[in-house]
Parts: structure tokens; sequence; C-alpha cells
């Protein structure tokens, strides 16, 4: 049976929209779900999702292979939880001499070993955002619940489609559950897509930027409101039941009533 891949870019019309803390959390929570997936950096200007694996100091990077300085391989790094990862390089002087338009031909040439391939794009729609949309056979988009993210991302699903990338669905982002926000029902019927994802507003995520080593919040805390809702997305993007944390927790349960039931067996 032929293996079909997935090759998913993660986008949104601007920054800030916790896109690049999307794409690390939910390719760790697939990987935990057994899946072979693949994290790429495709935002070859700053090298975000490097930052956040603690892989920015990675020798050889995705700079390198879109020069042609590099084979692929040679950049695929093993990340947190089994994910493996292709680093962006922060140097400046590389990034002037890049050729994002190779990213197509680089992701496809490795893309059969895995089932997910995730690229996390830079935000706006500029040419290395371009490219990031021409690698991929889907996009997922990601928003916070306001007019102005709303928007944006909407110019980035049509660019999506002008590329014949198929947007396939949308995370809401730092959902508060404040005055003002935009539903989750109005943002799909606005972008016409289905919601792969409710996303809280969780102080465990920001804080996972302040460790001296910093992790995921779904490796860090995985009790935290955030990391159980990126499993349900992983979940929904995987076809896969959400009955994956509390499968773990029965399994915890039951060894603790074992060792409950042992002790009164020995009185």
């Amino acid at each position: 049976m032929i293996k079909m891949v997935r090759i998913i870019t993660i986008a949104s019309g601007k920054g800030g929209v916790g896109k690049t803390t999307i794409t690390a959390n939910l390719g760790i929570a697939l990987a935990m779900r057994g899946k072979k997936v693949l994290l790429v950096d495709a935002d070859v200007a700053m090298a975000n999702l490097s930052l956040l694996l603690g892989m920015q100091s990675s020798p050889i990077t995705l700079h390198d292979v879109l020069l042609g300085e590099s084979s692929v391989r040679d950049a695929i790094y093993d990340g947190p939880q089994g994910v493996n990862f292709i680093p962006s390089g922060l140097s400046l002087e590389s990034y002037r001499r890049v050729d994002s338009e190779r990213l197509e031909s680089v992701i496809k040439s490795v893309a059969s070993d895995y089932d997910f391939v995730l690229l996390d794009a830079a935000a706006g729609i500029e040419k290395n955002v371009l490219s990031a949309l021409s690698a991929c056979d889907e996009v997922l988009l990601i928003t916070m619940p306001d007019s102005p993210s709303i928007a944006d991302v909407l110019k980035t699903k049509i660019v999506a489609q002008r590329l014949n990338a198929k947007p396939i669905g949308v995370i809401v982002n730092f959902i508060r559950g404040e005055k003002g926000e935009v539903s989750t029902d109005d943002i799909m019927k606005m972008l016409e897509l289905p919601i792969y994802g409710k996303i809280p507003y969780d102080d465990e995520v920001r804080k996972s930027f302040m460790q001296e080593k910093v992790s995921p919040v779904i490796v860090r805390r995985p009790e935290a409101p955030a990391s159980g809702a990126i499993h349900k997305s992983a979940a929904k993007l995987a076809g896969l039941s959400i009955q994956f944390q509390s499968a773990k927790k029965e399994s915890f349960i039951t060894r603790l009533l074992n060792k409950l039931f042992r002790k009164k067996k020995s009185k």
C-alpha cells in the first residue's frame, strides 16, 4: 500500500497570532500519536520555530540546503518526542542569498519518509510565504478571535487557493472568552472553513518561552489547558480518537489501584 504523506503549511495573515507555537506543539502531539512528523522552519528570515525548539545553533540549516551547499538530509535533526526538524538559520548574509523558490523541491525530496510534514510559514504574503504555500498540498490557517486577524487570514486563504494549496481549516488561538471576541461559529462562516481547534489563552504557553531551556508547552506542561486543546486539534487533523490523554490517565489510575490493592493484601 502506498504511504500518503500530508504536506501542510501552517499560515496566518499577521504575526503575533501564535502560529509558530501551534506548529511546534501540533507536530509533537501528532508524534505522540505514533505519526512520523517532520517540522520545517520555512520562515527563512526569522527562524522562530528554531528558537522555540532550542535548535537555533544547528550547524546545517535550511539556508544551506536552499543555497545548494548541503543535502537536505544533513539538515534534519531529532526534536522533542520523536519529531524530526529542519531548522532555518539566523544569518542575514545567507538569508539574502537564499533561493526560497527551491523549497518545494527540497520538501518533496524527503516527504515520502513521513506521515505529516508541517511547514511553519512567515507571517504575511511576501515571497517566502508564497514559497511555503507552493511547497504544500494543504494549508491550516491560524487566527485570533478578532476582526483584523480574521481579515488578514482571509487574504492568506485566497492567496493559498490561487497557488493550488487547499485550505483545510482554521485554528482559533488566544481565546479569552471576553466580550467583543468573534465567535468560532462566526469565524467558520466568514472563512467558510471548519474549525480545527479552539486554543484558550494560557499563561503556561508564555512561560514556556521564559525557561532557561525553552520547551514547548505540550512537553513542559502536558496538563495545561492549551496542551489539551492542541491534542484535540492533532486528533482532528489525523482523524484519530481524542481519547489519547485519558488513556494515559486510565493506565496511571490502574497502576495506582493495583499498588493500593497490593498494600492491603500485605497487611
